[in-house]
């Protein structure tokens, strides 16, 4: 995980040279990735192209890997149809000729202009961190004597050498709306492990990677443990994105506390920024759904009651979720609480990709389409949630994007291994039009009644 924030400089390790080291890059091979259309003749261009679309999960992308599919399956079926070029019919051969180019020329240089998103270089963190910031580690070490200037040392007075100490501690400086951005550094331990920082959060672990980020356990000053949400967007000095995922991302110290991670602190380290939020010891619902099996009807009433009062407190505050899921329900000793609401959002807002975020098989509607998102898609995403919870299987199914889109567009998903309390209201949630589904609110009434 330290290669994310690159190498730093630490003037307590003896081995370390001054100055930044670099860290290793993989321009080449990235390079050599985005020239496989041009080599393989157009060929390579929908593996390509799916690779990408995988990687930075973007249905945009899953389309236009369609479409140069379509380009080279056209090109195929004309070239191997007639044989004899002098027998292809003219409007034929302008699409065979459109179909091998676009894949060829075309997708070569799509691959070129996506290389930098589908492989994002690594950041270098600055020569060493300000004097003072972090104090050193301590010493076992004897404290070395000298002898006084003269003829003969058989007398002498030892002579301690002043060992430094920091001005501040490190979680008085760099705090949330400093002028001087925290930094992402390395220490060493007496023990020679490397101990890596989050501006004034000590990581002692990571605990899992997805689509947004990286997401690690960490320290506080204080000794606390929080989660801390390191995101892959990268904001490359433009301030005016800065200040608005700050804002977006603030909103949602708003929520309520009831079943809801609360976010404690959220910055930009240089131009990465991370969330911090209150740890919770459990595991996820998918996690225990695929480890335990489907919940029982108690079991999944609790659940259902519990996620639609957090989403309920959420909506409440003025903010959407927009990736409610099973990953993002956490089963702690006290119930479950939802994470990462509002991090898509805030995402959606300082990017200028045309990715999407979220996860598609618990996507509403609307928000595949690219229309308004709001508390409705929540509801939605909810539902779908729920089903899987019941039954331990996606409710639009979990294969091709492709078909996952269409039946999450036009068709409904199975409802039999819900309690038949519960069958109506999911129901209802999972309607194709927005204005037609309850709100949080209504469906803890509905639960309760």
């Amino acid at each position: 995980m330290s290669q994310q924030y690159g190498s730093a400089w630490n003037p307590h390790h003896p081995q370390q040279p001054h100055g930044p080291q670099p860290a290793s890059s993989n321009t080449a091979l990235t390079v050599l990735w985005a020239f496989i259309p041009l080599f393989t003749c157009g060929f390579g261009t929908p593996f390509v192209m799916g690779f990408a679309a995988s990687r930075l999960r973007s249905v945009p992308l899953v389309f236009t890997t369609a479409l140069y599919t379509l380009g080279m399956g056209v090109f195929v079926i004309g070239a191997g149809t007639y044989g004899d070029s002098d027998l292809i019919p003219t409007w034929l051969d302008v699409l065979l000729t459109i179909g091998l180019v676009g894949s060829w020329l075309g997708g070569t240089g799509h691959a070129l202009i996506i290389r930098s998103r589908v492989f994002p270089q690594p950041q270098y963190s600055p020569a060493g961190p300000p004097a003072g910031l972090y104090p050193p580690p301590p010493s076992t070490a004897p404290t070395p004597t000298y002898p006084s200037p003269g003829p003969s040392s058989a007398h002498h007075t030892p002579i301690p050498t002043p060992i430094p100490h920091p001005s501040q501690p490190p979680y008085l400086k760099n705090t949330l709306y400093s002028d001087q951005p925290p930094r992402t550094h390395m220490q060493f331990t007496q023990s020679g492990r490397p101990q890596e920082w989050i501006g004034p959060y000590r990581v002692i672990d990571t605990l899992g990677r997805g689509g947004q980020g990286t997401v690690h356990l960490a320290l506080t000053p204080q000794g606390q443990k929080v989660a801390i949400k390191v995101l892959h967007e990268h904001f490359a000095g433009n301030k005016a994105a800065r200040d608005r995922f700050l804002r977006e991302v603030e909103a949602t110290r708003k929520v309520a506390t009831f079943s809801t991670a609360r976010v404690l602190d959220v910055n930009i380290n240089d131009d990465q920024a991370y969330v911090v939020s209150e740890y919770v010891d459990g595991v996820s619902l998918e996690q225990l759904v695929r480890d335990k099996g489907p919940r029982d009807e108690d079991g999944l009433t609790r659940l259902a009651l519990a996620t639609a009062g957090a989403l309920a407190a959420i909506h409440r505050a003025g903010v959407v979720h927009r990736d409610f899921k099973p990953a993002n329900v956490l089963i702690g000793s006290d119930g479950p609480r939802v994470i990462d609401f509002g991090i898509a959002r805030a995402l959606d807002q300082v990017t200028a990709t045309s990715s999407v975020m979220g996860t598609p098989a618990y996507m509403s509607p609307e928000q595949l389409g690219g229309g308004h998102v709001g508390p409705e898609s929540d509801v939605f995403s909810w539902a779908s949630t729920m089903i899987f919870a019941a039954s331990g299987r996606v409710a639009f199914g979990s294969d091709t994007i492709p078909a996952i889109l269409n039946r999450v567009l036009n068709h409904q998903p199975d409802l039999s291994p819900l309690p038949s309390s519960l069958r109506p209201l999911a129901a209802a949630c999972l309607e194709k039009d927005p204005a037609r589904r309850p709100t949080a609110a209504d469906i803890m009434l509905r639960i309760v009644q």
